[in-house]
This record gives structure tokens, C-alpha cells and sequence, in this order.
């Protein structure tokens, strides 16, 4: 607690907090959403299985529309990456200076996460457990990462994307829109293999919304806003640069910025919801925004216009509840919570299937477990201490690896600025490159293949290299030279 209320206390003025608890937001809604949901069964063998409650739940498909908030957290992710990437080029740092910075947050809370499950499946591989098995506890705990895939993507290409932001502004998330309609397009004709370059479009148009919101601040930052608040977040920025200006509009460019007044946000709001309406009731797009068994289309493998959509009214509510939102985070308490959780976001995320596992494992082992039908009265009302139980394992989960998080946050190669080589770039995105492909390998592998390591050999060893070199340059290796 001390630590925190120092951390708040050293808050600059210029912090724009509500991105902070967006992002916290975000990923606790993410969180209690998965668990929420789960329907935990037995299949012939007697063991446990677990499935979305989604499919029985027909009257819940709206709620999802709020539910899905992966749109949120990418847009405060590119709020942040703006901002925290023109703070290291205003103190002469380059793009690979950033990118090892992003992936000290990014890849070792992974790293973690994996080489645990890695080693758990070893043991049980060792004292005889079938690979399929082992597979399909593993290809549970690692579902978080196929948001990393799209999110890993989108960090390495922030730099080159940004630079096209400051040239075209919002043109480019229009085109990106566009991009997605014809994937859409494809799909709903049977050519679905055209439409995979939505898993990229869609995620960026996002991201490229947050570039905007970040052109919006106007405060300059100034000589002592240089201690953090508080260590940067998966994507957060110094405190100082998540105040800072926005980069100059390109020479001889008009940009259109983004309106966020609370007409705007109205305007964004009723224009999302509207469009939401009339592709998913007359148009072909599924109502729910999260994964549903059995649907033929699905609004988020890839992102469709439909899930566009559903940002857009997100945006909307962001921008008509931003004010009271800075009101309360003006406060002491609510800040620090705030906080805290940012501290450990991506440990959070990472780890709270596994705590589901580790908590339906116990309780199959002492005989309790419960396994209501999806929507009956036992199954409501095993909600809340099914709610509880899981978020007191998380937060054991927490204690043991959200260290890894935040020592990664004081590691930052932003602060010892570096003059490398062209070599030293190509490397950094190499690296990145080999580790989104593991991730790849790892989410489109099935859950019942025979993998006695729980994770794909491949998938493992390209993870390795990638992280391994991102984690050398890190050091200071390959700055000479």
C-alpha cells in the first residue's frame, strides 16, 4: 500500500488516467466474462470438460455487446503507444529503442506463463498421462495468448503506423474499415481465406483510433515530469508521455482530428449502435460479439464490420463518461486501485484460465465439484462462489508471478537510450516476427492433438528464439557495431 499511495502521490498533473482505467477496465471485465460463463461437465471418461454457456443462453447475445471490450483495450493501446513512443523519440531514441521497450512488458509475463505450463505438462507427461489430455488442459490455460498474436502484430508495426497516421490521420482507420468490408464481403460469398487480413485490419483500425485520441492532448510535457506514476502497463507510456503533445501534423498535411466532446460521443454512440442494429437483425452477422458454438459467422475471428461497429458505440460511452471518470480518479483511493491493477494487468489476463484449471482440478480431487446445466437454478447459483473461489486462486497466481511484471516495468530501454545498427532493428523484429509466429502455432493447433508438451515443439522453440533474442538486445547486445 505504501508503495502506492507513493506511486499515486507522484502522479504528474498532465496523466491522462482514464486510459488506465480503460485498460483496467478491460481486463477485468475480460476476466470475470470467461469465468462468468463457464459450464463445467464431464465427458464419458468422467473427466471434467468445460464449455461457453453462450450457446444456451440466447437472451444474453446483447449483453455482449458490452461484454467484448478487446476493441477498449486496443484503442488505449494505441493511446499509450503513441504517446509512449514519441516521449523516447523526443529523447533521441529509435523505433527498436521502443519496440525492446514494449517487449520487456509483453514477452516475459508470457515467458513466464509458458515455460510453467511447459514444465507442468513435462511431469505429467512423465508420470503417464495421456498428450491428448495434456493438450487440452494446456490449450485451455493458453487461450489468452490469441490476443497476443493480434497485439504483438500491432505493437511492431505501431512505428511504421504511426508515421503514416501523422501524414493521413484518420483516413487510414477509414481505409482499414474498408479493408475489413471486404473481408466481410468474402466470407458471406465462401471465400474465407480472403478474409483473414480482417485478424490484422481490424485490430489496427482500432489502434489507429487511439493515435488519434492521443493527438487530442494538448499539454506539453515538461523538464520534471520524468518520474512515473506508475510503471508502465503493457502499453503504457511514461506518466510524462502520456501527457505529452501530439506529434506534429506532417508538413503541408491537414489532418481532421477526432472530436471528443459529448456531442461527438453521442454521435459515435448512436451511429454505432445504429449500424450494430442493421448487421446483425436484416444483416447476416451473428448478435453476439463473443464466440458462440455451432454459429456459422463469428464477429471476431475474424473482426467484422459488425465488431467495428460495436467500437464505435464503445468510443461513444468512453468519450460521455470521461469526465466523471477524471472526477473520481482524482481521488486517492480509486487511483491507487487503479494502479495497482495496471501493475499486474497482463499477469492477470494471462494466468486467470489457469486458475480456473488449478480450482475445477482441487475440486474434482475432493469430490466437490459441481457440474450444473448451463442456466439452471444450481448453476446461477454456484455463480458467486464459483466467482470467488477463482479470483481468491488468481490472486495466489498473482503474488507468485505479477513480480515478473512489474520488474519488467522498471526495466526500461527508454531510459539508456541507444545508438544501434540497422542489424540491431532487423533483429528486434525478427524477434518479435518469431514470437508472434509461436503464438500462431500454438492458438490453430487443436486441442485434442497428442502433444506431450502441451504447447506445439515448434510453437516452443520459435518462442524461445524470439524471446530469447528480444531478451539479448535488451541487454545491450548487438548496440555496437
Amino acid at each position: 500500500m505504501r508503495r502506492l499511495r507513493d506511486l499515486a502521490d507522484r502522479t504528474p498533473a498532465g496523466r491522462e488516467r482514464y486510459v488506465d482505467l480503460l485498460r483496467a477496465l478491460a481486463i477485468t471485465m475480460v476476466v470475470l466474462g470467461h469465468w462468468g460463463i463457464t459450464v463445467i461437465g464431464r465427458d464419458a471418461s468422467g473427466q471434467p470438460t468445460g464449455h461457453s454457456a453462450l450457446g444456451d443462453l440466447r437472451w444474453a447475445y446483447p449483453l455482449t455487446w458490452v461484454a467484448q471490450v478487446m476493441p477498449v483495450f486496443f484503442l488505449v493501446g494505441g493511446y499509450a503507444n503513441a504517446a509512449s513512443l514519441t516521449r523516447l523519440r523526443a529523447r533521441g531514441g529509435t523505433a527498436a529503442d521502443w519496440l525492446l521497450d514494449r517487449s520487456a512488458r509483453l514477452v516475459r509475463p508470457t515467458s513466464a506463463l509458458l515455460l510453467v505450463l511447459t514444465g507442468a505438462a513435462a511431469v505429467a507427461r512423465l508420470r503417464g498421462v495421456d498428450p491428448t489430455r495434456i493438450r487440452e488442459v494446456v490449450w485451455f490455460a493458453t487461450i489468452p495468448l490469441w490476443f497476443l498474436v493480434a497485439y504483438l502484430a500491432v505493437v511492431v508495426l505501431t512505428p511504421a503506423m504511426y508515421a503514416l497516421h501523422r501524414r493521413l490521420g484518420l483516413a487510414v482507420p477509414l481505409v482499414l474499415v474498408a479493408l475489413v468490408g471486404l473481408g466481410d464481403l468474402a466470407r458471406l460469398t465462401g471465400s474465407v481465406e480472403l478474409s483473414y487480413g480482417s485478424y490484422l485490419f481490424g485490430w489496427l483500425a482500432i489502434h489507429q483510433l487511439g493515435f488519434a485520441w492521443y493527438d487530442t492532448r494538448a499539454t506539453p510535457p515538461t523538464a520534471t515530469e520524468t518520474a512515473p506514476a506508475a510503471p508502465p502497463t503493457t502499453e503504457t507510456a511514461p506518466p510524462s508521455a502520456a501527457g505529452g503533445p501530439s506529434a506534429p501534423d506532417h508538413p503541408g498535411v491537414r489532418r481532421r482530428r477526432l472530436p471528443t466532446s459529448r456531442r461527438a460521443g453521442l454521435a459515435f454512440l448512436t451511429s454505432g449502435l445504429a449500424a450494430l442494429l442493421l448487421l446483425t437483425g436484416p444483416g447476416p452477422w451473428p448478435v453476439a460479439m463473443l464466440h458462440v458454438p455451432g454459429e456459422r459467422l463469428d464477429n471476431l475471428s475474424p473482426p467484422s464490420l459488425a465488431l467495428l461497429a460495436v467500437a464505435t458505440a464503445q468510443l461513444g460511452l468512453i468519450l460521455l463518461l470521461r469526465r466523471p471518470a477524471e472526477r473520481l480518479l482524482r481521488r486517492t483511493g480509486p487511483w491507487q486501485l487503479v494502479i495497482g491493477v495496471n501493475l499486474v494487468v497482463l499477469t492477470i489476463f494471462l494466468w486467470h484460465l489457469t486458475a480456473a484449471i488449478l480450482l475445477i482440478g482441487l475440486l474434482d480431487t475432493t469430490g466437490t465439484l459441481p457440474t450444473p446445466a448451463a442456466g439452471s437454478g444450481a448453476w446461477w447459483a454456484w455463480r458467486v462462489p464459483w466467482l470467488l473461489l477463482l479470483a481468491a486462486v488468481l490472486a495466489v497466481l498473482v503474488a507468485i508471478f505479477g513480480p515478473v511484471e512489474a520488474r519488467s516495468a522498471r526495466h526500461r530501454t527508454a531510459r539508456r537510450v541507444s545508438r544501434g545498427t540497422t542489424t540491431r532493428a532487423a533483429l528486434t523484429v525478427a524477434g518479435y516476427i518469431a514470437v508472434v509466429a509461436a503464438l500462431l502455432i500454438n492458438s490453430a493447433t487443436p486441442s485434442h492433438a497428442r502433444e506431450p508438451f502441451g504447447t506445439p515443439v515448434a510453437a516452443l522453440l520459435a518462442y524461445l528464439a524470439g524471446a530469447g533474442v528480444l531478451r539479448l538486445l535488451r541487454s545491450g547486445w548487438g548496440t555496437r557495431g
